[in-house]
């Protein structure tokens, strides 16, 4: 299955370390191509039921790639969204 997006490599050395990761054990990257900011193969048991639309979650490799980019962050505690908490980005800071 090919996804849209993966989420963002983290900055710094090359290497698998840097490259967020599907929260579902079930799904792997596959090792010649890994994460992308437009598209994402992954294989495994849970691939195969995966339908157009269905959300995937990945584990970022590093929080500032996201708080970069984002406004905003949200905490979400089960299947609700208890808070928004805004980034550096959303307070309009620039570190870089």
């Amino acid at each position: 299955m090919t996804l849209f997006s993966g989420g963002y490599v983290a900055s710094g050395e090359p290497g698998w370390s840097r490259v967020p990761r599907p929260v579902d054990a079930a799904l792997r990257l596959l090792r010649t191509e890994g994460t992308g900011e437009v598209q994402t193969p992954v294989r495994g048991a849970s691939a195969d039921g995966l339908r157009l639309g269905d959300r995937v979650w990945f584990r970022g490799a590093k929080a500032g790639e996201l708080l970069e980019r984002f406004d905003a962050v949200h905490v979400v505690e089960r299947d609700a969204v208890v808070a928004a908490w805004p980034t550096y980005r959303g307070e309009g800071r620039n570190f870089g």
